[in-house]
């Protein structure tokens, strides 16, 4: 009885976290269109905190499946929401995407089909963007009298730039990969069935790498972009001479001076 609850209550979950050669997969599992309603957000929250604190996951990719990524948020549970609740609301659904955001490991999105408004949000909070041939991204709230809320006018606008972003979300219009890789709203474009295999190739070879040193490194650069520069070189500062501290550093050194360059085994 209790086995068959378990498996029942895993089989409600809208987002699973599935831990492979040091790669964590965060799967959007809501068919058919992967819609972010409330209890997917929350769940992404949790998984994104767990991946962050777990030692066996070094790398994370996020991933909708084969057909698509995410085509938004559910429009049915929004329209029943008042000024009211969406006020109390709004946080939680920024909260979410911002847990997925801080991941403080390397994060590749591997986006297939559609990635429309809170999905292209979601992509937007990975360090690097995989998308399919046959992929469609865009923030298309404003066809809802809406603007993105899950960080899409912030963080499309830092990636892409403010003309760019402006073009997208004041139109709400889709664009197609190739379009999408031309606005660096996507760093690559593959074939449809090759996007997670690339995608966790690419994470996986990062699992490898010195877990400390690619933390401050997307530290470094995430919060550089969020400030000034001499708070960036601050921070970059302070990463820099706190990793002489690490045994990672002590490795990649001496392997440098030893065997050559790229050859270091991380702990």
């Amino acid at each position: 009885m209790a086995t068959a609850l378990v498996t029942a209550n895993l089989r409600s979950m809208t987002v699973h976290l599935e831990v492979a050669e040091g790669v964590g997969t965060i799967r959007l599992d809501r068919p058919p269109m992967n819609a972010l309603d409330i209890a997917t957000q929350d769940r992404l929250k949790e998984l994104a905190e767990e991946a962050t604190n777990r030692a066996d996951v070094r790398a994370v990719v996020l991933y909708g499946g084969e057909k698509v990524f995410a085509a938004g948020a559910d429009i049915k549970e929004m329209q029943a929401m008042d000024h009211a609740a969406m006020v109390v609301r709004s946080r939680a659904l920024q909260d979410s995407f911002t847990a997925v955001a801080r991941i403080p490991k390397p994060v590749v999105a591997a986006v297939t089909g559609y990635a429309l408004g809170g999905g292209c949000e979601l992509a937007l909070c990975a360090d690097f963007r995989i998308a399919a041939e046959n992929a469609k991204l865009g923030q298309p709230e404003i066809l809802l009298g809406l603007i993105p809320g899950a960080g899409g006018t912030q963080r499309l606008s830092r990636l892409i730039g403010p003309s760019k972003a402006k073009d997208l979300i004041f139109t709400g219009r889709m664009v197609k990969a190739d379009e999408a890789l031309a606005l660096g709203l996507v760093d690559q474009v593959v074939p449809a069935a090759e996007v997670h295999a690339q995608a966790h190739e690419w994470a996986a070879k990062l699992a490898q790498g010195p877990a400390i040193a690619l933390r401050a490194a997307k530290e470094a650069i995430d919060t550089g972009l969020e400030t000034d520069i001499e708070t960036g070189l601050a921070v970059e500062r302070n990463w820099f001479a706190g990793l002489f501290a690490t045994e990672d550093r002590e490795r990649g050194m001496r392997s440098f001076v030893e065997e050559g360059p790229g050859k270091a085994k991380f702990s």
